[in-house]
This record gives C-alpha cells, sequence and structure tokens, in this order.
C-alpha cells in the first residue's frame, strides 16, 4: 500500500512539473522577457495605428516611431484626416521638439518626456507602467499576454487605466487601448510592425535636417489666396460654464486672427490665426510646460496657456481660472460652429 502511494506522488510531483513546464509563463516572466527584449536592443522603429475617441469627431493617425539609445526619440503623428495637421515630436540632445511642418513652426519644451507621463505608442513607457503598478492584473489568452494597468497622465485624470497587450512570440506591444473611469476605450493603439536592430543616421535626430524635409514632402496647395476666406471659426462645445462675450476679427497683412473672450464661472480667451503663406523656418518657441495629445493635435500646455496646431490653423486658449484638465476640455471640443 504504501508503495503504491509512494508511485502516485512521484507521478503526481512529475505531472505537476510538467503542466508547469509546458504551462502559460507567469507574469513576472513575462516582465523579465520584454525587461530583456529592451535591454539588448540598441533601439527600435516601429508602426501603428492610433485612433481617439476624445474629441466631438473621432481621429486616427499613422505613427512612426523612432528610438535610439539611450534618450533620443522621433514619433511622427500622420493625421489620416488632414496632413496640415501632421506632427512631429523629438528628443535629441538639444532638448524636446514638436514640430508642425505645415507651418514650419516648432515648440520646445523644458520637460522630462517620455518619462514624466505614459505614452501608449511608446515600448518602454508601456514596460514601465507595467512595472510601477503594483496592483496590475494579468492573464493570458491563445496569441497575447495582457495587462490592465494604472497611467500616469498628469494633466488628464479621465483616462486613468490601459490595456496592453504583448505578443506571445516577439514579446512586443501589439494593442493598447486606454480606458476612462468606467473601462470604455477612447485610444486606441494597433502596432503593425517592430524592428528591434534598426539603423540610424546622425540627421535622423536633427531638428533642422527633419524640418526641411517634412517641409519639402508637404502637399502645396493649388489656391493658397483661398485659405483665408475658407478659415471656418470653430468654438469650443464645453465651456466650463461660461458664455461668448465678444468677438474680435483682425484682418493680418497675410491672415486673419479672430479673438474670442468667454465670460462666466471662468473666464478664458480663445485665439485662432491662420495665414495665407508659409513662414521660414524660425527658433523653436520655448514652453514652460508639457506636450498634451488633444486627438486632432499635439499642443503645449503651459499653467495659463493651451496651444496647438489644427488643419493649418493654429490655437492658444488662455485663462487664469480654467485648471489644466478643463483647458484641455475645452480645447479638445473646439469642433461646433457658432449658434445663432
Amino acid at each position: 500500500m504504501i508503495k503504491k502511494m509512494t508511485l502516485w506522488f512521484v507521478l503526481a510531483v512529475g505531472m505537476v512539473l510538467l503542466l508547469s513546464a509546458c504551462g502559460e509563463k507567469s507574469q513576472e516572466d513575462v516582465i523579465k522577457k520584454m525587461e530583456n527584449k529592451m535591454e539588448k536592443t540598441d533601439g527600435y522603429k516601429a508602426k501603428a495605428q492610433m485612433s481617439m475617441k476624445t474629441g466631438k469627431e473621432d481621429q486616427t493617425y499613422s505613427i512612426d516611431v523612432w528610438h535610439k539609445k539611450k534618450d533620443f526619440y522621433r514619433v511622427s503623428l500622420d493625421s489620416d484626416q488632414d496632413k496640415k495637421s501632421n506632427q512631429i515630436i523629438l528628443k535629441n540632445e538639444d532638448g524636446v521638439y514638436v514640430l508642425t511642418p505645415a507651418l514650419n513652426k516648432s515648440f520646445k519644451f523644458q520637460t522630462e518626456w517620455p518619462q514624466n507621463s505614459s505614452q501608449p505608442y511608446l515600448f518602454q513607457s508601456l514596460l514601465n507602467d507595467i512595472k510601477k503598478d503594483k496592483d496590475a492584473t494579468f492573464k493570458a489568452t491563445d496569441s497575447h499576454y495582457v495587462f490592465q494597468t494604472k497611467t500616469n497622465y498628469q494633466s488628464n485624470n479621465n483616462l486613468p487605466f490601459q490595456e496592453i497587450y504583448v505578443d506571445k512570440k516577439s514579446y512586443t506591444p501589439v494593442l493598447v487601448k486606454v480606458l476612462d473611469k468606467d473601462k470604455k476605450s477612447l485610444v486606441e493603439v494597433k502596432f503593425k510592425q517592430f524592428d528591434m536592430d534598426p539603423t540610424f543616421k546622425k540627421k535622423d535626430f536633427v531638428l533642422k535636417d527633419i524640418m526641411t524635409n517634412a517641409v519639402a514632402e508637404m502637399p502645396v496647395s493649388k489656391d493658397q489666396d483661398a485659405q483665408v476666406d475658407s478659415l471656418a471659426v470653430l468654438f469650443p462645445e464645453y465651456t466650463a460654464g461660461a458664455e461668448l462675450a465678444e468677438k474680435q476679427e483682425v484682418d493680418l497683412e497675410d491672415g486673419k486672427r479672430v479673438i474670442m473672450s468667454y465670460k462666466g464661472d471662468k473666464n478664458f480667451t480663445l485665439i485662432q490665426e491662420r495665414k495665407n503663406s508659409q513662414e521660414t523656418m524660425s527658433y523653436p518657441k520655448d514652453v514652460d510646460g508639457e506636450i498634451v495629445n488633444l486627438g486632432k493635435s499635439v499642443g503645449a500646455l503651459s499653467d495659463k496657456t493651451l496651444e496647438w496646431t489644427a488643419n493649418g490653423t493654429d490655437y492658444i486658449l488662455a485663462s487664469d481660472q480654467l485648471t489644466k484638465e478643463e483647458l484641455i476640455e475645452v480645447a479638445q471640443s473646439v469642433a461646433g460652429k457658432e449658434v445663432k
């Protein structure tokens, strides 16, 4: 009897070990594999499609991510709706920039981007979010490992969670869903490819070279003179309790500026400006703030102002009463036409 029990015990232990060897990897195993992936590479190139449902209309972008160790980044955000809204986020040895080739303009940020907040299109940012969240959940499907973690968007608490799908074979992200407080997906990034052994040229991360090439590739309008006449003045649909009190239109030498003042619970001013001619490249405008994604554009957010470009128009939203979250919410809602 004892021999039979001993034999059964040995067989049972062997079966457990066999199943463990053939079974799914643990959360710690997957994180370690992802860490090894990042440690062994000198950089990567990735292509992705990002869809955003944070504004009135859904926005989609084609994304090219270039990363060179240790701290060089180049992220091209090409709007599928309007090429004039294409932008590039660049980080090199001189700083962090957001480039808008259609207007030949750039912002220079005093920021710790990308380390200071979640970035759903950067491998290492996703890995860091997984590692930092001690309450992260983990599960395995037939082809993916799925993490659900908290996000770190300093100026936007409306997107507190994310689901990160990792390919079982390559241990690279294939899908990221950024969720609101009700776990509804508002931002999705689908990765199409990862090259973990890329080659780079020095000029790939040089501001002037990148802007010159991007401007040269921009489509040229056949009717430049009609651009201002076709400017559609847009109004925010979310106003934090304020109402439009005054609207001024100013004719510029080669364009038009519209200044709208809102009064109410919290006052703010919205400026829209569009020019016929493309400016020559100037020195980047310094911003003591952070990069925020508004859905229709990447904006520059400081304590009291939010600046962005969409469809060839410059926008400045200014208020000493709105919070940063409210500035973002008002900006995201700028899509409506005037109510008569």
